[in-house]
């Protein structure tokens, strides 16, 4: 029996949730609260992380459910836990977006990068194209020069004394417990401002939001996932060094062309004739070009094969070497009755001669049989055979325990 459930319903989770469940939860959570994305929501954060902090430790968790919070000071909680030092150690370190986010040794904190989708033609990849797009992004108020307000206005938060953190002394009959918190005074800014004195433009807060217009090029043979860096262009905040701006190239789908890499692929449909007796066919590129390409008399093209034709592709980026393009043929049969009996008859006297069909033996039983189209009855019976053969394989076990191999 769980005495308290508050810090499993802080991470949404039922008090018989496994490790697994738990740090699923959290890892959902803590992105979702994080300071650097959230930054109202630091209480949440911290209640949490806190959260996690107890239930993911064995000892801490029986204490816990055995009773409740009062019961975790004898379990070393100690000053409480740092809620950053924990998101780091789960999500890999070096904050929210992997560039930093808390003031380290080597100097001032660095912003988090801002990423933007970049939908991108397959036209344009194959040409190149410059594009201007306007992004929006806080920048330090001019008005105030970042201070939040009028000289003097802004203080040391008289609770926290600039920490932005508190230590909460709670007694519990003979003992004592000290918990870590974000400081309700500042919300863990470590600074209060009169509000007569607030900057009138930014309303204390010390940055602004503004449009920016940028200019992206895209090189020819940029792929889907590529990604274009903008360094230093990302949000503004006093004592913090601002991150990049991100543009992530995201191919669109192309209703002729699929791309892999640096090859193209084609589908064509050709008629028998021209399957046969050759012809040609035209392919629209991607810069406008018609491609006029011959198929010559007796080549022979059978149904699903595939042709290339060498350096029409795409252009390879930065070296703007060109892939191939590989041309899948679809041959399209004439519809039944197409012909007279006599046109029949002298086609097969041009064309190869039929294959030889294999003898039947003396006194086998013979029966005529003629073939008919497949309708709508007959595709559903297809169908539920072969889903009926699929559930059958799946209900076999595959290996196992009982399994053994055949000895000689």
């Amino acid at each position: 029996m769980v005495r308290d459930t508050k810090l499993y319903d802080h991470l949404g989770v039922p008090p018989t949730a496994d490790d697994g469940q738990l740090k699923k939860a959290y890892r959902k959570l803590a992105l979702q609260f994080h300071p650097d994305k959230n930054p109202d929501a630091g209480e949440r954060f911290k209640d949490i992380s806190h959260a996690y902090e107890v239930l993911s430790d064995p000892e801490k968790r029986k204490m816990y459910d055995a009773y409740g919070e009062e019961g975790l000071n004898g379990s070393g909680m100690g000053g409480g836990v740092d809620a950053h030092d924990l998101f780091s150690e789960l999500f890999g370190g070096g904050g929210m977006f992997g560039q930093g986010g808390r003031r380290g040794p080597s100097g001032p904190r660095r912003g988090r990068d801002m990423a933007h989708a970049l939908n991108v033609t397959l036209e344009d990849l194959y040409k190149g194209k410059t594009v201007k797009l306007q992004v929006t992004k806080d920048v330090i108020c001019q008005t105030c020069d970042g201070k939040g307000g009028k000289e003097g206005a802004v203080r040391q938060c008289s609770r926290c004394h600039g920490h932005g953190m508190v230590i909460e002394t709670r007694q519990l009959g003979p003992m004592v417990q000290q918990i870590q918190q974000q400081c309700r005074t500042c919300t863990g800014t470590g600074e209060e401002i009169d509000p007569r004195n607030k900057c009138k433009k930014c309303n204390g807060k010390k940055i602004v939001s503004e449009r920016k217009q940028l200019e992206v090029n895209i090189d020819r043979g940029m792929r889907d996932g590529h990604k274009i860096t903008f360094q230093g262009e990302g949000d503004q905040h006093p004592g913090i060094i601002p991150g990049d701006i991100v543009m992530v190239v995201q191919e669109k789908k192309h209703a002729i062309f699929k791309r892999r890499g640096d090859d193209l692929f084609y589908e064509a449909e050709i008629d028998l004739v021209t399957a046969l007796a050759g012809g040609n066919i035209h392919i629209k590129h991607l810069d406008d070009r018609v491609l006029n390409v011959t198929i010559l008399p007796g080549e022979v093209i059978k149904p699903d094969e595939t042709k290339v034709l060498d350096g029409q592709g795409m252009p390879s980026f930065r070296h703007h070497n060109m892939g191939n393009m590989f041309v899948h043929f679809k041959v399209r049969f004439p519809e039944p009755s197409w012909t007279s009996e006599e046109n029949l008859k002298v086609l097969e006297g041009i064309l190869p001669a039929r294959m030889p069909l294999p003898g039947i033996p003396s006194g086998t039983n013979t029966e005529e049989v003629v073939l008919s189209a497949v309708d709508a009855h007959h595709q559903k019976r297809m169908d539920d055979t072969e889903n009926a053969m699929n559930e059958e394989y799946e209900d076999v076990p595959q290996g196992g325990p009982g399994v053994q191999c055949a000895q000689q």
